[in-house]
């Protein structure tokens, strides 16, 4: 029997905002829990948020909640956001750099250029996977990188296979001015991320 493949969000199975008004109160603290076992803290200042449908849902019901919307900013959130939900081969992942004074923020990201590409995940038995970041986007500027980046990691089927059966999952970042990495994920997160994969 074929396998039901997961509904994608779209314009009409997004909730109305006087629909979403009234699902806030339970729906937030339902993700604000779903997305502790997608985070990873690499280092002090590095955080991968994994994506899923659960959680795009939420930042596209957020935006429209705190914004006067029309039917064009529907779409453009759909549009921007939707690229973000994985296809079931791969993990995405929103990376952020976190620096609380701005000083050192601008002097940090300057030093931090590429990192968005040094991000890897390691399947046991398998090399490093680096990070696909920010497919159609210029994510640079005059100081340095952005704070946020948009990674993919695209798996083999041998790395799917192996994921399912049960080995561990590690996560890092090898960039000459910052280096860190989880080896093995704890079990809630890896069981999060593999429930991804078709």
């Amino acid at each position: 029997m074929a396998k039901k493949s997961a509904p994608v969000l779209s314009r009409a199975n997004l909730w109305s905002l006087e629909e979403y008004a009234k699902r806030r109160p339970t729906f937030q603290p339902e993700v604000m829990a779903h997305k502790k076992n997608r985070t990873v803290h690499l280092g002090n200042h590095l955080t991968l948020q994994f994506e899923d449908e659960m959680t795009v849902r939420y930042q596209i019901q957020e935006m429209l909640h705190n914004e006067a919307t029309d039917h064009d900013s529907v779409q453009s959130e759909l549009d921007a956001y939707l690229p973000l939900i994985p296809d079931g081969s791969n993990f995405k992942a929103t990376m952020t750099l976190d620096y609380t004074d701005d000083a050192e923020k601008k002097r940090q990201l300057a030093q931090l250029i590429g990192i968005e590409d040094r991000v890897w995940i390691q399947v046991e038995g398998s090399s490093k996977l680096y990070s696909i970041a920010d497919e159609d986007v210029d994510r640079e500027n005059d100081y340095g990188p952005s704070t946020v980046h948009f990674l993919r990691f695209e798996l083999t089927k041998e790395m799917k296979a192996a994921l399912k059966y049960g080995v561990g999952l590690a996560v890092g970042v090898d960039h000459p001015r910052y280096k860190a990495a989880i080896n093995p994920l704890p079990q809630t997160i890896r069981n999060a991320l593999v429930a991804d994969l078709k």
